[in-house]
């Protein structure tokens, strides 16, 4: 940590400058002795990702950030809260604490946090920081998670772990790919704590990853604003038996859809004819990771449009329903299409032979706010075009 970057002066400037181009900012000459200008930029644009997504630290005076691509990173203080709910006891250890912002809210849940981090500078910044916010019982340690609890002698209530992507890797679809590697390390783990909560890149599989654990007994997709977000394993040492999915969207409203996996696999009402339909169901990215598709129109009472178009329909407004719900205003064909002038609305494909931006030039639609031309397909394989308007977002 350079702590010039902390005078009044040079935070007058990074504020004043948020807004500025942080290239040149980079290549001029800097204002400040003992700061250069590549660290000011840094700072910079760091703050500047972190307004959206850690509004509590862009907010908060003289907090120190790390390079960019820790911001980019780490969780947002949406996904940290809710999952600071899952730590159970007294004690918890944050084995990968990055910049801090789950051991952060691990400590509003937990009375006892140690935040482990591998990168000295990284542990020095998050130790600043928390200083900064007020937050008093997170203990630090600059140390490889892993070696530091195979060392020690504590028990810990609830063990927490962020495995990285390994630098050789692209698309990581197994645990085993990633760092620390928590497969060869679960017995340790199992060992030293109760609990251990394992965050992943929604891109992992579900049955993957289960066939890599033991004693998972939960399992939370969480998405924000339709983008899913994280994976969260739990496994409890004592648990054994068909883990709860619980799929959260973390919007305004919080929505939550949970079953047991065992249990997914029911039947679906599935439908040729919209004329009854009154109202179009698209589930959020949380829901759709599930892949419990046939159990979101049991739970919701809808009808399935087709085995393969995860659209829904129903007569009724359900507005606890995670995700978007159009009111339909009519059903079309290509050739209907064809003879209408000046068509304005957004285009969503679902299971449909044609790609959105070809059919926004094939029949020359410009956009709407409200408006939706919707290409899918029916059960019985007919393709079918329907306009909507919307009446809930994600």
């Amino acid at each position: 940590m350079n702590l010039e970057l902390l005078a009044k002066s040079v935070q007058d400037y990074i504020n004043a400058n948020l807004n500025a181009d942080v290239n040149q900012i980079a290549l001029a000459k800097s204002k400040f002795e003992g700061v250069t200008s590549a660290e000011l930029a840094g700072q910079i644009l760091s703050k500047k990702k972190s307004e959206k997504k850690l509004p509590t630290w862009y907010q908060t005076p003289d907090i120190y950030y790390p390079p960019a691509l820790s911001i980019e990173q780490t969780s947002s203080e949406t996904t940290a809260q809710y999952k600071s709910k899952l730590a159970i006891g007294n004690t918890l250890i944050d084995l990968t604490g990055g910049f801090g912002i789950d051991a952060y809210y691990f400590a509003k849940q937990v009375p006892a946090v140690t935040h482990c981090e591998i990168n000295p500078e990284l542990s020095e910044i998050a130790r600043h920081n928390a200083k900064k916010l007020g937050s008093s019982s997170i203990h630090f340690e600059a140390v490889d998670g892993i070696e530091f609890i195979d060392n020690g002698t504590q028990q810990y209530d609830t063990i927490y772990v962020d495995p990285a992507r390994r630098a050789n890797k692209g698309k990581v679809f197994m645990l085993k790919d990633c760092t620390p590697d928590v497969t060869a390390n679960l017995d340790l783990l199992l060992q030293k704590s109760e609990r251990i909560i394992i965050k992943t890149a929604p891109l992992l599989d579900i049955t993957a990853g289960l066939s890599e654990l033991k004693c998972v007994s939960e399992i939370h997709i969480v998405s924000v604003k339709n983008e899913c977000k994280e994976l969260l394993w739990i496994i409890d040492k004592r648990f054994s038996g068909h883990p709860e999915i619980t799929a959260v969207s973390l919007n305004e409203k919080e929505k939550a859809f949970i079953f047991e996996k065992a249990k997914s696999n029911v039947d679906a009402i599935f439908i040729n004819d919209l004329s009854d339909v009154l109202y179009l169901y698209e589930p959020d990215a949380a829901l759709l990771k599930s892949g419990a598709f046939n159990l979101i129109a049991v739970r919701y009472q809808l009808v399935k449009l087709h085995p393969q178009t995860q659209l829904y329909g129903s007569k009724k407004i359900n507005k606890d329903f995670p995700g978007r719900i159009f009111e339909i205003k009519d059903q079309l064909t290509a050739a209907d299409l064809k003879k209408v002038n000046n068509l304005t609305g957004n285009v969503l494909v679902r299971n449909y032979p044609a790609k959105p931006e070809d059919l926004v030039k094939k029949y020359k639609i410009t956009p709407n706010h409200d408006l939706f031309f919707i290409f899918t397909k029916v059960a019985n394989g007919d393709n079918i075009i329907i306009k909507a308007s919307i009446i809930q977002h994600y």
